[in-house]
């Protein structure tokens, strides 16, 4: 029977190892790629709605409940900050995976990297509160979305954004646990 337990534990630590094992550099050039997309995505998304642009809402106030299940002003006073972080968000998760620069570009990338993942997760918890029914009617376009869309993107690309900060690379350029 003990000897179970310790396969068991075994097993268990195996697949905790898994999650976060070393990445290659091609899967982290991946990883890295599919989080800048998706930010560089989100800031297109609100460089659009600077202009006036309600898609994929009727109006303004259909948007902003939507998306944020409050009345929030998307305004270019508003957007534009947001544009430019989630742009420089990209541009750093993209410039640590692929490695660009020298010592100092790639400690800075990686920090934004990781202020990725850690406001994605906030996110993802945020979401899972709001599924809870914490803040948010069953019956709004807003739980509906954050319950199929926001929260599990959130999880998966914060998932990925720390997979991608938690390693340290090495000469070769691959990320190491």
């Amino acid at each position: 029977m003990n000897t179970k337990m310790n396969t068991k534990t075994t097993t268990r630590q195996v697949r905790a190892r898994a999650l976060f094992a070393p990445l290659d550099a091609v899967a982290a050039r991946r990883l890295g790629t599919a989080v800048a997309a998706l930010l560089a995505a989100d800031a297109l998304v609100h460089a659009i709605w600077t202009t006036g642009v309600t898609w994929p809402a009727a109006d303004r106030r259909g948007l902003s409940y939507g998306l944020l299940n409050a009345d929030v002003p998307f305004t270019a006073r508003v957007l534009l900050p947001l544009c430019a972080l989630l742009t420089t968000a990209a541009a750093g998760v993209y410039a640590y995976a692929h490695t660009l620069g020298g010592p100092l570009l790639r400690r800075a990338s990686r920090l934004v990297t990781a202020a990725v993942a850690g406001g994605l997760t906030v996110r993802a918890l945020a979401g899972v509160g709001w599924v809870a029914g914490i803040g948010s009617q069953t019956d709004t376009p807003f739980y509906w979305l954050n319950l199929l869309l926001y929260t599990p993107v959130c999880v998966g690309f914060g998932y990925a954004a720390a997979r991608l900060a938690a390693g340290a690379r090495a000469a070769s350029g691959a990320v190491a646990g």
